[in-house]
C-alpha cells in the first residue's frame, strides 16, 4: 500500500514564543520526532494550512528546517492564518497558478492529487473564487484519473456553528468545478477545524483531524468564541491501494500503557 502523513494546522510562531501556553515549534519537532521514528517510510507528508500562527517569516523559516528533517517530500497549501507573501518568500519551489495562488498538482501513488489555495487576505473565512475554480476545472478535465483534494477550509458545515462561520464563504465554485467529476474525487482531506471529523459530502469521503498545538472543543451549540481545548495532538497515517483510502489517527504524544492483548 502506498503511505503518505497529513499534517495540520502547526500555528508556528516566532522561535521561543508560546500560543496558548504551548510552543507550537516544540510540538511541530515532537510530530515530525514521530514521524521519522515511525513512519519513516510513508512516501510524502502533506501539511494542509495554518502552517503560521500570523504569517510570521521566523514561522516559515522553523517549518523549513523540520520539513527538511523528514526522509519524504512534503507538500505544503496555506490557511487563513498564513501570509501568501511571507510563504513564498520561504519556499519559491512550491508551485503556484497563473494568478499567484498557491494551487498544484502532484501524484500520490496513482492518484492526482490536487492542492487548493483557499487563503484570502483580511478574513478567517475561506474563499474559492472563479480564478481558483478555473484552474481546478481545467486540471480535472485534462482526464478520468481518481482524485485526491486537499484544501485548508472545509467546503461545507460540519455542524460547529462557530467554526462554519468561517468555514469556505461560498462553495458555488468549486461544485461549478466539481460538477460531473465527483465520483472521481476519493478522498477530500482539509484541516481548519482541529477535530477528529470524518464523514461524506455529496458523495465524496472526507477526513480532518486535530493540530499539532492548540484544538478546538467539540461544542455543537452557537457560542460567540471559539473553544479551545488541549485534546492530544494528531497527525494521519494514510495508506492507499487500488481499492481503498484508509486513514489512521495517530495521537502522537499519547504515553499510555502499551502491552499485547491475550486472546
Amino acid at each position: 500500500m502506498h503511505k503518505f502523513i497529513h499534517i495540520t494546522d502547526i500555528h508556528l510562531v516566532e522561535q521561543g514564543r508560546a500560543l496558548y501556553g504551548h510552543d507550537p515549534g516544540k510540538r511541530f519537532e515532537r510530530c515530525i520526532d514521530s514521524v521519522i521514528a515511525e513512519h519513516a517510510d510513508a512516501a510524502s507528508c502533506v501539511i494542509t494550512g495554518d502552517l503560521a500562527h500570523v504569517g510570521h517569516p521566523d514561522a516559515y523559516r522553523q517549518l523549513s528546517e523540520q520539513c527538511a528533517r523528514l526522509p519524504m517530500p512534503v507538500h505544503l497549501i496555506l490557511g487563513n492564518h498564513d501570509s501568501r507573501t511571507n510563504f513564498r518568500e520561504r519556499f519559491p519551489q512550491v508551485p503556484v497558478d497563473s494568478n499567484g495562488f498557491v494551487q498544484y498538482e502532484q501524484a500520490i501513488g496513482r492518484f492526482r492529487g490536487l492542492f487548493l489555495d483557499t487563503n484570502e487576505p483580511g478574513t478567517h473565512c475561506g474563499v474559492f473564487c472563479e480564478q481558483r475554480a478555473n484552474w481546478l476545472s481545467q486540471r480535472l478535465a485534462e482526464d478520468d484519473s481518481p482524485v485526491l483534494l486537499f484544501m485548508h477550509h472545509p467546503a461545507f458545515h460540519l455542524g460547529i456553528p462557530v467554526m462554519d462561520r468561517i468555514g469556505l464563504v461560498d462553495n458555488e465554485w468549486l461544485l461549478t468545478a466539481l460538477k460531473g467529476h465527483e465520483h472521481r474525487v476519493k478522498h477530500l482531506f482539509f484541516g481548519h477545524i482541529h477535530r477528529p471529523i470524518s464523514g461524506s459530502w455529496r458523495g465524496i469521503p472526507f477526513s480532518t483531524l486535530r493540530g499539532t498545538n492548540h484544538q478546538v472543543a467539540l461544542h455543537l451549540r452557537e457560542s460567540e468564541d471559539i473553544p479551545g481545548s488541549f485534546e492530544p495532538p494528531q497527525y494521519a497515517v494514510v495508506l492507499l491501494d487500488d481499492d481503498s483510502v484508509i486513514v489512521h489517527l495517530h495521537d502522537f504524544l499519547d504515553r499510555s500503557e502499551r502491552f499485547w492483548l491475550g486472546a
